[in-house]
């Protein structure tokens, strides 16, 4: 955001993408208290009429910027003032106006909100193109440790990771506990919030369930047959299956493949899961190869995951939280394992992609889970949610793709170690690739 505020020097707006809940308003409102001398936040889902009508017509920006320092009892300060639209979905007419505030250059502006929601509202209205996007994701693994006290730890293992050093046995276990009390709780705010302040579980699900229910009405909103929610639903049944692709035809039996390409389109726009396609030809560019018609779905917070799994049933069977804290998660759940490195490599800006190697003495086949583009090489991942080190999958996929390759990574549950070429990782170190 600070990148965005030096570069554009009032010429663009900036957009904030993210799904509901991950703390967009609390985010951009400490940034205006920070580097501005005053700012008015403009909240489209509490104002008045009379200040969503204020927007329907701005032809005297003058009138429209004294009525908004009259009303918000805020001076604005040219060049040193920002206006915040919060939820601009719910005001179109604002969104709109854009063009012609940028144009003005008197201020600073940034816009926020549910983004399926803003597709909906905006049919009729004129998208300005001096909008700057910036994603956004639920807490990453270092910000829910700096919420939970601890602001040494993460340094010191990116320090490890780059030196390509282990930690120990009994640092690791310790580090791998810590890792899985955030794939249970969740990068959502209110989730952390309560897990900090109840130390409770059973608290911190409650949270997830209300998100949840708040994703799906949002689904009903913009698709009321439901279908949208049933693909939402559908992900860790989907995960489970071990299959190379979400098998959308089998959750929507009947719908025509243009129309589930569609419903799975507005579901990544949600920001509400994360979307891995497969590359046919990772050697060749894989954002121009990639297969749109196999791809798997994640969802954005592995919290939110786990309490998807068992959503139709009470907090007490969910055996997720006590087998994962304890290290006695089944083999069968290691999908969960897969997720968050999917959320973490997110984070970080990675497009996700897989690759999968048919096997033609088995039906078997060997599959990449994740595959990375740098300084134009690949860099292929295997994800185990074990210590164990078998990797034939990239074994197989070196053979083919060697002279492409940068690195090989396994992801697994043991300390940092090399075999050979193969760089062996545990799970939390993941957020440094």
């Amino acid at each position: 955001m600070r990148k965005w505020k030096q570069e554009s020097e009032g010429k663009t707006a900036l957009l904030i993408e993210g799904a509901r809940r991950i703390g967009k308003s609390t985010v951009f409102e400490a940034f205006a208290k920070n580097e501005y001398k005053s700012y008015i936040l403009i909240d489209f889902s509490r104002v008045s009429r009379e200040t969503k009508e204020l927007f329907e017509d701005i032809s005297d920006l003058n009138y429209l910027f004294l009525q908004l320092q009259l009303q918000y009892k805020v001076d604005l300060h040219e060049r040193n003032s920002v206006i915040i639209f919060d939820e601009v979905q719910l005001c179109p007419m604002a969104q709109q106006a854009i063009k012609a505030l940028v144009e003005d250059r008197r201020y600073d502006y940034i816009e926020t909100g549910s983004l399926i929601s803003i597709k909906k509202n905006v049919k009729d209205i004129l998208i300005p193109s001096e909008e700057r996007k910036l994603s956004m994701y639920p807490m990453d693994y270092e910000e829910f440790l700096w919420a939970i006290g601890d602001e040494a730890t993460f340094p010191l293992l990116k320090k490890c990771f780059e030196m390509n050093q282990g930690i120990g046995d009994a640092l690791n276990r310790k580090q791998l506990r810590q890792f899985r009390l955030y794939m249970l709780v969740g990068g959502m705010p209110q989730a952390v919030d309560a897990y900090i302040n109840t130390n409770n579980f059973r608290k911190v699900d409650e949270v997830k369930r209300d998100i949840l229910n708040l994703y799906e009405s949002d689904f009903a909103k913009i698709d009321s047959t439901g279908r949208l929610a049933m693909l939402f639903d559908a992900i860790p049944a989907q995960l489970n299956k071990n299959a190379s692709r979400f098998q959308a035809s089998g959750v929507l039996n009947g719908e025509k493949p243009d129309k589930i390409l569609e419903l799975i389109a507005e579901l990544k726009d949600s920001k509400t899961v994360l979307i891995s396609y497969n590359t046919n030809d990772p050697s060749a560019g894989m954002a121009n190869t990639r297969d749109l018609s196999r791809y798997k779905i994640f969802l954005s917070d592995t919290g939110l995951f786990v309490t998807l799994m068992f959503k139709d049933k009470d907090f007490t069977e969910n055996e997720i939280y006590e087998k994962l804290l304890n290290d006695k998660l089944s083999v069968n759940l290691g999908y969960l394992y897969e997720n968050i490195v999917a959320q973490c490599l997110a984070a970080n800006g990675n497009e996700l992609f897989y690759h999968t190697i048919m096997n033609t003495q088995s039906k078997h086949n060997y599959e990449i889970d994740f595959i990375l583009a740098k300084k134009n090489k690949i860099v292929p991942l295997e994800v185990k949610s074990s210590g164990y080190k078998t990797h034939k999958s990239l074994d197989v996929f070196t053979e083919k793709y060697s002279n492409h390759i940068l690195k090989r990574y396994l992801v697994y549950t043991k300390d940092l170690s090399k075999e050979q070429d193969i760089f062996c990782i545990p799970v939390y170190m993941v957020p440094f690739l």
